[in-house]
């Protein structure tokens, strides 16, 4: 009972939250479930980053884009403990939406987790090979090199390599 009560919790803050409306005229369940499986295949089958964003491209719209983009960037600032103003000032966004990713979160979806979770593990791999490439700068260079040249460049492949958040 209290599951049902969540989801259609869930269902009035989609609705009110002013996200694109499903045509009004209903399709059979059958055929629901059938346009769901030939979708989650497709996606499946996309193997190289290039390839998920062709699809991408072509399948969303800008706007879609990056709506959906700002709601994974929210669970993820969300699961680093970043508060609401500061995302909302990072990724120009209302509480409301921060609010609907939350509880989203907390509890609807296993995949949103996942993904969020698999983000994370990422960063802090990146964030690994950073820490070792920041010891192996330290080394001094051979004798008779550049030292200057060598900071310099360090520091600028830093730069390039920084994330927003």
């Amino acid at each position: 009972m209290e599951v049902k009560l969540i989801d259609n919790h869930l269902n009035d803050i989609y609705h009110l939250s002013g996200v694109t409306q499903v045509s009004r005229y209903p399709i059979h369940k059958d055929v629901e479930k059938r346009m769901f499986d030939i979708f989650k295949k497709s996606i499946s089958h996309m193997h190289s980053s290039e390839e998920i964003g062709y699809f991408l491209d072509d399948f969303l719209s800008p706007v879609e884009k990056i709506m959906l983009a700002k709601r994974l960037s929210i669970a993820v600032l969300l699961a680093k403990g970043y508060t609401y103003p500061s995302i909302c000032r990072i990724l120009r966004v209302t509480p409301p939406t921060i609010a609907n990713v939350s509880i989203a979160l907390k509890y609807a979806g296993k995949g949103y987790k996942k993904v969020v979770d698999k983000v994370l593990r990422d960063e802090k791999i990146d964030d690994f090979w950073q820490k070792m490439e920041d010891m192996l700068a330290k080394i001094p260079p051979s004798k008779g090199s550049d030292w200057k040249y060598y900071r310099k460049e360090y520091y600028r492949k830093r730069r390039e390599k920084q994330r927003a958040f």
